[in-house]
């Protein structure tokens, strides 16, 4: 795990958030990290991982955010994007009722796999709020932190970028729309993709389609949602 004085982050993150990282809380939470793994808990994503969403999409490349909340909590999924899991592993339920809805929308084939890396290599910022879970502790790090980097973090975004298009799905998400100038970007709000709200909302929310629409009309590329 990185040091407050040493965090292995993308550069132009690192320099985005430069104040987080002397700010007391950050110091508390790479404690707690430390702590959590002296003690032999299984804390995920692996700690390179930690900051993939970052590693893989530089601040002045982002042009979509989707939000989610915790990194998934079992064994072999969490690889430090949202809703995203290894080529490999299941697709979580949430994911593939993504999928529905990008097939639904733009006709797309719902993929076979669960990797969202081709997403992150064209900007879109797969950040969960918490950036770290104890193994099969949903929750467990909800407290530690991570809330007021990632907050920064939205917050950077909207300071720093122009036209961004930030999904927030699910009450947690919904509230971070304070964090968003929305003057100059897209906020697009509907019910989570989970089994248990997807068709309160989620579906038929058209965000992926909407999304491209704003990047194209301000001279942005639209993103091949497509995965395989």
């Amino acid at each position: 795990m990185a040091t407050a004085t040493n965090v292995q982050i993308e550069p132009s993150w690192k320099e985005a958030l430069a104040p987080e990282f002397s700010k007391p809380y950050f110091g508390t939470l790479i404690r707690f990290i430390k702590e959590e793994k002296a003690e032999d808990k299984t804390i995920y994503p692996p700690g390179s991982l930690i900051f993939n969403a970052y590693n893989t999409t530089p601040i002045d490349q982002v042009k979509v955010v989707i939000l989610g909340q915790d990194p998934y909590h079992n064994p072999g999924q969490a690889m430090g994007l949202s809703f995203s899991v290894p080529r490999g592993v299941t697709v979580p339920p949430s994911l593939r009722n993504i999928y529905k809805e990008i097939n639904d929308s733009l006709g797309l084939p719902i993929p076979s796999h669960g990797d969202l890396t081709k997403w992150a290599e064209q900007g879109v910022f797969l950040l969960n709020a918490m950036l770290t879970v104890e193994k099969n502790k949903p929750g467990s790090h909800k407290r530690s932190g991570w809330q007021y980097f990632t907050d920064a973090s939205i917050k950077a975004i909207s300071d720093q970028t122009e036209h961004t298009v930030f999904m927030l799905w699910g009450a947690f998400a919904r509230k971070k729309a304070e964090l968003i100038d929305a003057a100059k970007h897209l906020v697009l709000e509907s019910p989570h993709p989970s089994p248990f709200s997807a068709d309160k909302g989620f579906f038929g929310n058209n965000h992926f389609k909407q999304a491209n629409e704003y990047l194209t009309n301000h001279g942005k590329a639209a993103i091949d949602w497509s995965l395989d």
